[in-house]
């Protein structure tokens, strides 16, 4: 994951696939490249269409299937979705599970964007602190939680999840729900859906939410390679969709082979006295939902304020070991200074030039318009900062752009527990 959140992170990741073409690794047993990614079920969104661009054949098979049109024109990824805020172009957010505000980037720019709608909701399982960023008018919508037992009208119900290896299988939810008033997302949103939509289109919301089956048939009917879905993934283990370049070495290009592609090498520019930060998690953190003070990778103990600096970097910007600092980014876009202030210094064996801090508490730094190039991820290990003294003021903090790092994985180190007050 941390390979998409640099500037050339698409042109990154096509060389490692050059790399895997030239050696013949791609459709060779045992062999392959595999994304690795944050959530049991990144994958599986992509393959059922949420996507901002979703691909005309998804869009036809769709429209046929539910007799409408669909538009065509893209929509808004996450950084795009916060400009639209901010810029007035939008004026409505819903957010369905997560924790918006403290997981994308640049806090106060996000904040401000959701606080300027007309209406923010929220649905969630867990209360987070995007609740407490309302627009004019607010909603807070609980549901149920994958681990929640899902009883509907025709009995009890099970959800679909797909891995990173497109190992798609069934996920029942064990736990009695937390409040018996609580509904499930399916029964949120087939409910938005009959009060917006009612019986346009003839589609049956209700068929939906009283038994998920309804929907999995029109999964089969939708996507490719989810033919016999409903028989397919209640088996145990599940199904692996199919893949063409693994299966059968076939690729959908022009040539129907594999092409290589030729990127431009870009250089990191970093000025003097400055270090390249990268956000990372902790050991005892769910994404941004839930977040502890117990860090067991990497030895720290009851705090989050702290940045990971190799030793002989401490020494070089005249600062020691526990020493309180301020970090500091001036993105020369928008002209302005972003701010994360109290993080205790760890002397930790990064490579030098490197830091590293815990995200959400360090988002803030990472400038919205600061993205990859290709696909507008954020640029979140790849940040240039400056160290300060709390409350004074740097010298020179300007930089001209986020560029690619090198290798942006720590060196494993396991300290004794640095425990914070």
């Amino acid at each position: 994951m941390g390979l998409t959140q640099h500037h050339n992170a698409v042109a990154t990741i096509k060389e490692i696939t050059n790399v895997a073409l030239a050696q013949g690794n791609i459709g060779r047993p045992g062999a392959g490249l595999m994304p690795v990614r944050g959530h049991s079920n990144v994958q599986g969104d992509r393959t059922m269409g949420i996507w901002e661009r979703p691909p005309a054949h998804f869009l036809d098979r769709l429209g046929a299937e539910f007799g409408f049109n669909p538009p065509r024109e893209n929509g808004l990824d996450t950084v795009d979705a916060i400009r639209a805020l901010r810029d007035g172009q939008a004026r409505v957010f819903i957010g369905l599970g997560g924790n918006f505000v403290q997981a994308a980037p640049d806090t106060d720019v996000t904040a401000a964007a959701l606080r300027s709608a007309r209406l923010t909701v929220q649905i969630s399982t867990k209360i987070n602190r995007s609740h407490l960023t309302c627009g004019e008018i607010a909603l807070i919508l609980p549901t149920l939680g994958r681990t929640e037992q899902d009883l509907q009208a025709s009995g009890p119900q099970f959800v679909s999840v797909e891995d990173s290896t497109c190992s798609v299988h069934a996920s029942r939810g064990p736990l009695l729900p937390a409040s018996r008033m609580l509904r499930s997302e399916v029964a949120i949103v087939t409910g938005l859906a009959e009060a917006t939509l009612g019986s346009r289109y003839g589609i049956d919301w209700q068929s939906m939410r009283n038994d998920y089956r309804t929907i999995r048939t029109h999964i089969a009917r939708v996507i490719p390679g989810c033919e016999s879905y409903e028989v397919n993934v209640s088996k145990p283990g599940g199904f692996v969709l199919p893949h063409p370049p693994r299966d059968s070495r076939t690729f959908p290009t022009a040539s129907g082979r594999a092409e290589f592609v030729v990127s431009p090498i870009q250089a990191l520019e970093v000025p003097p006295g400055h270090l390249v930060l990268q956000t990372l998690r902790s050991h005892d953190q769910f994404n941004t939902t839930i977040y502890g003070m117990s860090d067991r990778y990497r030895g720290i103990e009851g705090g989050r304020h702290v940045i990971f600096l190799n030793p002989a970097d401490i020494a070089e910007l005249g600062f020691a070991d526990g020493d309180l600092v301020d970090l500091v980014t001036h993105w020369t876009d928008d002209d302005r200074e972003r701010r994360a202030g109290s993080f205790r210094i760890v002397a930790y064996q990064t490579p030098r030039g490197s830091a590293a801090a815990y995200y959400p508490e360090t988002n803030s730094l990472v400038p919205l318009d600061s993205t990859a190039e290709g696909s507008n991820t954020p640029t979140s290990k790849s940040i240039i900062v400056a160290l300060v003294r709390p409350g004074t003021t740097p010298g020179s903090t300007s930089h001209g752009g986020q560029r690619q790092t090198g290798s942006d994985e720590a060196h494993k180190h396991h300290p004794e527990p640095t425990h914070l007050s």
